[in-house]
């Protein structure tokens, strides 16, 4: 059964019929770490942006069934429910996946694809991820009270600051005051599997941007499959970011920008 995602939406103000743009975050992250860039889009495409969390994310409910196709399902009615036809998606990491499995499974749904560093196969998780989970649960046993202390501690974990801050932006205070994780992250742990896989069959014809950072450990993955990308995505493109990692619009966000504006403004 599908569950209601919490979103944000930017509204255009300009009369225009261009199709709205839903955008999906990767793993451990949310609509939040994409407001600046949903801003901007809102500016320079002249459509209504809207920036979903995927469930066991951000304000979403969490359920134990964390695959690509209850995600698709979850799209499928959030677009349906706020009566948006043949919307843009765009996705990053899981979120790309997620995105990929409903254009795939339902492809008269969408118009356009945005998939950013993430190719439609199975693919070994970066490790990193598992180590993610694992220095959040040491977060929570230590009950740091101040963020700077629960960046000490993540730190153990994570040597990149940038790295730890879109992680700790999951953090928020009960009501106990303790600072807790609002991601399920030993649920999501015990999903890295389904998190890695991709089983979604069939092909979706409609224009499809990809987009990979140049330094980024999935960039050799599109090069190795681009047969197979070829043959699911037929209409396809791929665009790589020189001296960007996974998180390709937030190393490059104006490069990141530049492309997915000019892939959308130029399909009328």
């Amino acid at each position: 059964m599908a569950l209601k995602l919490a979103w944000e939406k930017w509204s255009t103000k300009a009369a225009t019929s261009s199709a709205p743009l839903v955008i999906c975050h990767g793993l451990f992250g949310s609509k939040q770490n994409w407001r600046s860039l949903a801003r901007a889009f809102n500016t320079r495409l002249s459509r209504d942006i809207y920036a979903i969390d995927l469930r066991n994310h951000g304000d979403s409910p969490h359920n134990a069934t964390h695959t690509f196709d209850a995600m698709a399902e979850d799209i499928r009615t959030f677009c349906g429910d706020h009566g948006l036809e043949r919307p843009v998606l765009l996705g990053h990491s899981m979120g790309g996946k997620a995105v990929m499995t409903t254009a795939l499974k339902y492809p008269s749904m969408v118009s356009q694809l945005v998939v950013v560093d993430m190719p439609p196969v199975q693919l070994p998780l970066a490790h990193s991820f598992a180590k993610y989970a694992e220095g959040m649960r040491y977060v929570e046993q230590a009950s740091p009270n101040r963020l700077a202390e629960a960046n000490k501690i993540l730190a153990e974990f994570e040597p990149n600051e940038g790295i730890r801050q879109f992680l700790l932006t999951n953090l928020r205070r009960d009501s106990d005051n303790q600072l807790r994780f609002r991601v399920p992250y030993d649920l999501l742990t015990s999903s890295l599997s389904d998190i890695a896989s991709f089983n979604a069959k069939g092909s979706y014809k409609g224009s499809t941007l990809f987009i990979t950072g140049g330094n980024s450990p999935y960039h050799q993955h599109f090069v190795d499959n681009k047969d197979t990308i070829r043959s699911m995505f037929p209409n396809s493109t791929l665009e790589t970011i020189d001296d960007a990692g996974h998180w390709v619009h937030a190393d490059k966000p104006e490069a990141f920008l530049n492309l997915v504006t000019q892939f959308l403004n130029n399909q009328h």
